[in-house]
């Protein structure tokens, strides 16, 4: 049976809501649709859908503040997440300094402690750390999902463009789609990527 992790990327102060420093408008606007995700996923009897929290949060300092606005510091509100998201008690949160949830992190020693074989993408921005870790994840031998409207981006058109970016390799969803698959006891990813090089 697929074990899968709904990975939930940088939903947090400093990109999600007005004050954001980083705002990204469009993240605003899918938290009902990730709530009732989170309310699906923990209301399942059994682990093998399991809610995952990515959380940026960097040292002062950091390196990624060469290119992009100071973000996130660790232990800041900035860094912390939405309280309309805010992860259960035995939720695992992932911390990371890059954009993708695998770099220099234990995220993928944790998925494979927990026999997890696909990776479910939410979070913003689709075409930034949705898309890095997707894409580290694909290098890794995980099956990817994107879940259309579970993600967002600054604009529509960035967020369109990470999307058909991750079309190539990944099965684009949305959230309705991915659990009447669960539902009916059929595999989500099946049919997933671009094996016949259509994407434009």
């Amino acid at each position: 049976m697929a074990r899968h992790a709904i990975l939930v990327i940088d939903m947090l102060n400093d990109f999600v809501g007005e004050k954001a420093p980083l705002r990204c408008p469009g993240g605003e606007t899918i938290i009902p649709d990730l709530q009732r995700l989170f309310k699906w996923a923990r209301g399942r009897e059994g682990d093998d859908v399991q809610l995952v929290f990515i959380e940026e949060a960097h040292r002062e300092n950091d390196a990624d503040f060469r290119v992009r606005p100071v973000h996130a510091v660790k232990g800041t509100w900035g860094s912390d997440f939405i309280p309309e998201l805010y992860p259960e008690k035995g939720e695992y949160i992932v911390q990371k300094r890059r954009h993708s949830g695998f770099a220099y992190t234990d995220l993928d020693l944790y998925l494979r402690e927990e026999n997890i074989d696909t990776v479910v993408m939410t979070g913003v921005w689709t075409n930034v750390c949705v898309r890095s870790t997707a894409t580290d994840a694909l290098a890794r031998a995980y099956k990817v999902i994107t879940l259309s409207d579970g993600c967002a981006s600054k604009t529509e058109e960035m967020h369109e463009y990470g999307l058909n970016d991750l079309s190539i390799f990944s099965k684009i969803m949305t959230i309705d789609e991915y659990i009447d698959a669960w539902e009916k006891g059929l595999d989500p990813w099946e049919g997933g990527g671009d094996k016949e090089n259509k994407v434009k």
